[in-house]
């Protein structure tokens, strides 16, 4: 398949006008094989010659003006369109589609609990030439109008209110004018609740087999779309610019969300089978609140060409927390980003695979898609943060609301973007923009206290990189009453970045905390004493978001060596048995397991590091043994059947059907539990097996899958290997469950012969079976836990002779790196 460059992107644009596509899908010709009907009318302002994408399994027929054109002279993805004349054209494409399992294009999926199948498209960032034929670039915005053919028991939805005019036959309305990575269409059996706002009808969306998880928390749903729907048209003048609002929850989806017009589509892990913590209803609202953003950063006006997706996606998460702070029950969301979010970003841009928030070009299509990262979310929304603390959020939004005004319904780049902040303001936001938007790296911020006379100090800030800062410097005191061990705020600085001279502190405090608040992105370290006082008193702070700021100080301070791992460990366990905050717990432990023990700490250290985080989870689970905090609870239990190091405890838990005291155990535990007892030998397949008829959803195939890869068995490992690598029958989440499962740390000899097998197999998988499994590959299949020099070597011999797909050379570019870390990490402990 051919990528579409950019230049060739501008070329096209500036000879073609798309004004509308009629597009006929029949869904009822068969599992394998979909028909697409597509009328596109246009015109060309000059002669010329351009052409037209589509991916077909068969390419019928093609007429262009009412003459035949051969369908042989399809060039892979591309069909010609020669000596064009200037004026109107018309465009008839009949193809035959392939269904995906790879959650790409049409993705096909039958629901293993009621055999009941549902279809939905994907069709971003080029996917829109597996479903039609389209001018397939952003920029080339048109009106969509769809009918969709349909077995009779089925609901279509689509960017539009879709009416069913019989025997199956389903018509969208009109879009207004949208890019075509954005149409959208979902078809099968739903369960629906629908209501309207405001004048718009709004509906929730998921498998019939979910229902009543749907149903249960259907009104939170609901909540948190109007409050969001109705803030989001107080900040802005554009009112919500299309005619309906649907949500559909949809299996095997690869995004946490996607951002259709009118029909967004989530992962319906977001219907909840299994009990959760608040905080992962947070999470699910903030998607709510980003993809709704989306309908004007990114559905009403549209970036120009995909270097400038920061405007889609930066703008939508700072958006999606910002919002749901200010209008639902969750208001400490900034938390969750700095402690779960913010290291996205940071890591992403500490890699040689970085990239300026806003890159100066993307060449292509398939560079474009590497793009969708830590940087352009976590780092882009971070910035846009320290954009509203220096320019006032009074400013921020006129030039955002002068900027949908501009280009509704159009295209924009990011120099139109600054060109209308700067209408809103006198600062130099041009400037601004070149020093935060085109370049890369993380600034570290470190203090200095500097004594005076009569015991008072003065402040300055070291910067590692050239970005200018706004911040805020909290200066802490210890609290002397009784009880000890509190930190109570004296003073909130604001400083500016580089400084002119040393700012006057007062009295040396026991903490001094740069980016007080997070308002910035920068690593920061801590002076000699305010380093002591994190390790004695960090639970003592009396703020969720001060913890977390300090928490990924912690955290940089690891990956970077300056922090022994053990010291982390023992931090969290002296801390985090009396945390208040779910995300802080739930990303302390998550960095703790995932990257401490399976990574930063030598194999002779690691049952050791278990140990400490089993005795952690055990404290948390005491210390919620009256119920008040079932989520604290939750994630306790979570993480203990995690770092079980022995399989009595938690078999009991799994024969009981209970944790002794809650909570019971649900499919999401009782998956967990089984998934640690294959780790350590402790079950089998006749045990899955029984698992999997207690439990057949697609959920509980996942769980099996993982369950089986994990067993500590040649064979089990063999068979695992050949359904990921020897054939292309697994799912996208399927292929993912597998992966999770192979790679075991307390497996390393056993697998030691795959870690070469893998750098061949991968790359042979992602050139088969696309973008989707190549990332699934890159991401969940790599041997992270081999964290050896010879790994290490494999990897960049791959890299060097092997030419992976683009996907997966960005995967194992950032897995390398962090080996590589992970190494450094090692080896210092080792000296």
């Amino acid at each position: 398949m051919s990528v579409l460059t950019r230049d060739e992107a501008q070329t096209r644009a500036g000879l073609l006008d798309v004004h509308r596509y009629t597009i006929e899908l029949d869904l009822t010709t068969g599992d394998e094989i979909f028909d697409s009907r597509t009328l596109i009318r246009f015109s060309a302002r000059a002669d010329g010659d351009t052409f037209v994408e589509v991916r077909p399994a068969e390419l019928r027929s093609v007429t262009l003006d009412g003459q035949p054109l051969d369908p042989e002279a399809l060039d892979g993805n591309r069909l010609p369109l020669k000596n064009l004349t200037a004026g109107e054209h018309e465009l008839r494409v009949h193809a035959h589609m392939r269904y995906s399992r790879t959650g790409e294009g049409m993705h096909r999926f039958t629901d293993p609990t009621d055999g009941e199948t549902y279809v939905y498209t994907q069709l971003f960032l080029d996917d829109v030439q597996r479903v039609f034929a389209a001018f397939d670039q952003p920029d080339l915005k048109a009106v969509f109008e769809l009918s969709v053919k349909a077995p009779q028991d089925w609901t279509v939805l689509a960017n539009g209110i879709t009416e069913h005019t019989g025997d199956g036959l389903w018509k969208a309305a009109a879009t207004p004018l949208i890019s075509t990575y954005l149409v959208a269409v979902a078809a099968g059996p739903w369960h629906s609740v629908r209501t309207e706002h405001r004048g718009l009808p709004f509906g929730l969306h998921c498998r019939r087999s979910l229902a009543p998880y749907l149903d249960s928390d259907a009104d939170e749903l609901l909540d948190v779309t109007r409050a969001c729907f109705d803030r989001y048209h107080e900040k802005f003048d554009e009112p919500y610019p299309f005619d309906s609002y649907d949500q559909a929850f949809v299996p095997e989806f690869n995004a946490g969300a996607m951002e259709n017009p009118g029909l967004v589509t989530f992962r319906d892990e977001f219907v909840y089978r299994s009990a959760v913590t608040d905080a992962e209803r947070q999470t699910r609202a903030m998607v709510i609140a980003h993809e709704m953003a989306h309908m004007w950063f990114g559905d009403l006006v549209t970036l120009k060409w995909w270097d400038d997706i920061w405007l889609n996606e930066s703008f939508a998460e700072y958006m999606g927390y910002q919002t749901l702070t200010e209008a639902t029950r969750f208001t400490d969301t900034w938390t969750d980003f700095g402690v779960n979010r913010k290291s996205w970003g940071y890591d992403a841009d500490q890699r040689p695979s970085t990239h300026p928030v806003a890159p100066e070009a993307v060449d292509d299509t398939a560079s474009a898609l590497l793009n969708f990262d830590g940087i352009s979310y976590a780092k882009g929304a971070s910035a846009l943060r320290q954009l509203v603390a220096w320019l006032g959020e009074k400013d921020f939004l006129a030039g955002i609301n002068t900027h949908f005004t501009r280009h509704r319904f159009g295209n924009a780049t990011l120099a139109d973007f600054i060109d209308s902040l700067a209408g809103a303001t006198e600062r130099d936001v041009h400037a601004w923009a070149d020093a935060w938007l085109r370049t890369t790296g993380v600034d570290t911020l470190t203090p200095h206290l500097a004594p005076g006379e009569n015991g008072l100090c003065a402040l300055t800030v070291d910067r590692t990189g050239s970005r200018p800062h706004h911040i805020a410097v909290g200066l802490y005191d210890r609290d002397l009453g009784d009880d000890g061990g509190h930190l109570v705020l004296r003073e909130r600085l604001h400083l500016d970045l580089p400084q002119t001279g040393a700012h006057p502190v007062g009295k040396r405090p026991a903490l001094l905390l740069l980016n007080h608040g997070d308002l910035s992105y920068a690593k920061i370290r801590f002076d000699p004493e305010s380093f002591e006082t994190v390790r004695k008193d960090l639970s003592g702070l009396p703020e969720p978001l001060t913890r977390a700021i300090v928490w990924n100080a912690l955290r940089d301070a690891v990956r970077d060596g300056e922090l022994a791992p053990a010291a982390y460990l023992e931090t969290a366990r002296t801390h985090l048995p009396v945390e208040t905050d779910l995300a802080i717990v739930q990303g302390v432990l998550a960095f703790a397991s995932t990257y401490i023990t399976d990574r930063y700490v030598t194999p002779e250290e690691r049952p050791a590091a278990l140990a400490t985080l089993s005795e952690l989870c055990r404290d948390l689970i005491r210390r919620t043994e009256d119920g008040d905090n079932p989520g604290l609870r939750l994630i306790a239990v979570r993480h203990r059947i995690d770092v079980a190091a022995h399989p009595d405890t938690i078999a009991a838990w799994l024969a009981d059907g209970t944790v002794p005291g809650g909570p019971e155990l649900d499919p999401e535990l009782r998956w967990r539990v089984l998934g640690r007892l294959a780790v350590l030998g402790a079950t089998d397949e006749a045990a899955i097996a029984a698992e999997l008829e207690r439990d057949p959803s697609a959920t509980g195939l996942e769980g099996a899958a993982r369950c089986r890869a994990a067993l500590p068995d040649p064979e089990a490992k063999a068979r695992a290997w050949e359904a990921m690598f020897g054939t292309d029958e697994l799912s996208n989440y399927l292929f993912t469950a597998t992966a999770q499962g192979f790679w075991q740390p307390e497996q390393a000899d056993l697998v030691r012969a795959y870690v070469p097998r893998y750098y061949t197999d991968a790359v042979d998988v992602a050139d088969r079976r696309g973008p989707a499994i190549a990332e699934a590959a890159g991401r969940w299949a790599f041997p992270a836990h081999a964290v050896d020099p010879e790994n290490l070597r494999l990897g960049e011999e791959c890299l060097r002779d092997a030419a992976p797909t683009p996907a997966l050379r960005r995967k194992l570019a950032d897995q390398l790196d962090d080996l590589a870390r992970a190494l450094r990490v090692q080896q210092g402990q080792e000296g």
